[in-house]
């Protein structure tokens, strides 16, 4: 005796073995081989194979074929979905196999389904990892800044409205200085602040999105009803900064400075108050709407 599912690749072979002359992919009734006339083969294999004859197979004379037809077998096992679905269709002499629940059968359905799972845990396991939010990727890669452009650090609003930080040329203003600037109803989408002085600048009704603000002094800033998603602030200092009815989702403040920002009504994700909560920076209050930081943001 064997196990049951050893025992029917067994006879997969065995059937593959005794059909090997004529194996084909369609019968002469041109009835698709799928699982269903593999399986019915095999039972009848079962039903005559004796496991003690010794004479049923000459194993080494047929050791080449025996690996042929159980690389077929599994290969027949895989593709039998897509063999069935091209198969040509025919009104008039098919033939159609009926088969019961019999031990071989369930045997085919727990292996079928068993490789369907295993490809698709493996689909699952090896695919990309999923892509985050801009607010919350680790690394960017960013070009040299253009110095001998001296136009470059100016407040300037997109003209192309809303286009999700689409722009005709990349929007720099790294290293520049731009304390007290008024930025109101501004789409700069996609912007990159580096090192960027925009203490105490109004960007109320402004549009930040996909914008790169790390490592850059927003103190005192005021972002009152401002769109602000997908961006993020890792390593910049927010001290005082109000987000008032902000929409801050999937934004990062990653190793930012929030001491006394305020947060009143402002949208964050809970995913993203999760983290922002986290930061040990959040206290105090805000010096201009008197709210406390930490229950602003309706962190415990």
């Amino acid at each position: 005796s064997c196990h049951p599912l050893l025992c029917y690749c067994i006879n997969i072979v065995r059937y593959l073995l005794r059909n090997s002359t004529s194996c084909q992919l369609y019968h002469t009734t041109t009835t698709p081989l799928n699982l269903a006339n593999l399986a019915a083969g095999v039972a009848s294999i079962s039903a005559q194979h004796n496991p003690n004859d010794s004479k049923s197979v000459d194993i080494p004379s047929t050791v080449t074929m025996m690996t042929k037809a159980a690389l077929l077998g599994f290969l027949l096992t895989f593709l039998s979905p897509a063999i069935t679905a091209f198969a040509p269709s025919h009104s008039t002499n098919r033939r159609s196999t009926r088969l019961d629940s019999t031990p071989e059968y369930n045997a085919n359905k727990n292996f079928n389904a068993l490789l369907q799972t295993t490809l698709l845990s493996s689909l699952l396991i090896l695919s990309p990892l999923p892509s985050h939010a801009d607010g919350q990727t680790k690394e960017f890669k960013l070009p040299p800044i253009d110095r001998a452009d001296i136009s470059r650090c100016v407040l300037n609003s997109s003209k192309m409205g809303q286009a999700n930080a689409a722009r005709d040329k990349l929007y720099d203003l790294r290293e520049c200085s731009l304390s007290g600037v008024v930025g109101d109803g501004y789409d700069l989408s996609g912007v990159i602040m580096t090192k960027t002085d925009v203490s105490k600048a109004s960007f109320k009704e402004a549009q930040f999105s996909k914008g790169y603000l790390r490592d850059s002094n927003f103190d005192g800033a005021d972002f009152t009803n401002a769109i602000v998603d997908r961006a993020s602030f890792k390593g910049s200092s927010l001290k005082g900064t109000i987000f008032k009815n902000a929409v801050l989702t999937a934004t990062s403040f990653e190793g930012a400075d929030v001491e006394g920002a305020d947060f009143t009504d402002a949208y964050i994700g809970d995913f993203d108050i999760r983290n922002l909560c986290k930061n040990p920076t959040l206290r105090g209050e805000n010096p201009v709407t008197g709210a406390d930081t930490r229950f602003s943001a309706t962190c415990p």
